[in-house]
């Protein structure tokens, strides 16, 4: 009876000891619920402990690093072998808001079946607001890089006082963003930098977009694909003449080159188009580089770049103010056969003050285009698109005559 009792006391202090361990641990616990993704449970229970905000934002952060490395290493060429293509903007952080419009309407008008990736470049770290609100608003990869220094900035040979005198002199005359530095820089690197960038070396094609702009058709064809099948180097919607006071030696600096480098002219380069008098002098007709598809292996190539450092040398980008659409359209012009320069006369695009929209009436309702026919400017007096079918022997529109 003794060893019973003793027993029954052993086990009686055993579960008493388990118990208050139990308890005792229940006491320092608590019960953290992750809300459901789903639509039909994405209530906290009510006998739930509230989720720590400090643990919520750890967790997101860890995803959106996780995200962003799955993104980077997803290849420029899609799986379904489309071609290797991307948009470029060179925007500030406080080009946000005039930005997402032009790609909403890209995305909208052509991206959003195609999902082509997009990248942004600036002088000055993005912003996380920039980063997160674009990379909302596009279909494809979103990549922001941040201009080298050495590209944006005064090369070593440049005499500081004789170029802030140009720019003293140019707003003095007035001349729309002759004193800017900035925009002397801007154009620099248009010209010649913007295709060396790390984030454009997996990309063949490119479509420039900028703040401020629309696309008024819709566009039912990959554009990229198409300008690789058709072996077209370079595409446009809007051509007009430069003002001839930012760039009095661009030519001479160019006639000089194309002297020394004659070889590459091809046969059939479009120097008709720039000169009315055979190369003696530049008629000032440009495509207007705001919009701008092409292949980025043309800026590439040994003919541009020989070209831009001939420029560049010469120090007409700070001593005059010399604009990325006229050094690109002359080479353009004399570098390519001009059946691989292309005017696109079915996209509709507006850059403040002009407009480019398809007079053919069938066209425009067909891809609902949302602009005025009587603005388009293809064929204006101050227009060189006129120009461009005559000396490409291209058929204008039966009615062109009538938005002249």
């Amino acid at each position: 009876m003794a060893r019973s009792d003793a027993r029954l006391i052993r086990f009686a202090a055993v579960a008493a000891a388990v118990l208050l361990t139990i308890f005792i641990l229940s006491k320092g616990s608590t019960t953290t619920y992750v809300p459901s993704t789903s639509n039909n449970n994405n209530q906290q229970s009510s006998n739930a402990a509230p989720v720590d905000p400090a643990l919520a934002a750890a967790q997101k952060e860890k995803q959106e690093k996780s995200e962003e490395k799955t993104k980077a290493k997803t290849p420029a060429v899609g799986s379904g072998g489309k071609v290797a293509a991307t948009f470029v903007s060179l925007a500030r952080n406080q080009d946000l808001w005039s930005l997402i419009g032009s790609i909403r309407s890209v995305e909208d008008r052509f991206n959003r079946q195609f999902k082509h990736d997009w990248v942004f470049l600036n002088d000055e770290p993005f912003t996380e607001e920039f980063k997160r609100v674009t990379s909302a608003l596009v279909s494809g990869n979103t990549k922001y890089g941040l201009i080298p220094k050495e590209h944006w900035s005064f090369p070593e040979w440049i005499d500081l006082e004789k170029a802030a005198a140009t720019r003293e002199e140019m707003k003095k005359n007035k001349i729309i963003y002759g004193d800017s530095i900035s925009y002397r820089h801007m154009c620099r690197y248009e010209s010649g930098f913007f295709y060396r960038h790390e984030l454009l070396q997996d990309y063949e094609y490119y479509w420039r977009v900028e703040p401020d702009v629309k696309i008024y058709c819709d566009i039912d064809y990959d554009i990229f694909q198409w300008m690789k099948d058709n072996n077209k180097q370079y595409g446009f919607t809007i051509s007009l003449h430069e003002y001839a006071a930012t760039i009095e030696t661009l030519w001479q600096e160019t006639r000089t080159f194309i002297k020394e480098h004659p070889e590459y002219l091809p046969a059939d380069n479009m120097m008709d188009f720039v000169s009315d008098d055979g190369g003696f002098s530049y008629n000032l007709c440009h495509f207007w580089s705001n919009f701008e598809i092409g292949n980025l292996n043309f800026w590439r190539g040994k003919a541009y770049s020989d070209y831009f450092e001939h420029l560049d040398k010469a120090g007409g980008f700070f001593y005059e103010r010399w604009g990325d659409a006229p050094v690109h359209s002359i080479a353009a012009a004399l570098f390519l056969p001009r059946d691989q320069v292309h005017y696109f006369p079915d996209v509709g695009y507006y850059h403040v003050p002009f407009h480019n929209c398809p007079i053919d009436d069938k066209f425009r309702l067909e891809h609902k285009c949302m602009c005025n026919p009587k603005d388009d400017f293809t064929f204006r007096g101050y227009s060189c698109g006129q120009k461009f079918h005559t000396v490409n022997k291209l058929e204008k529109p039966s009615n062109w005559q009538d938005y002249s």
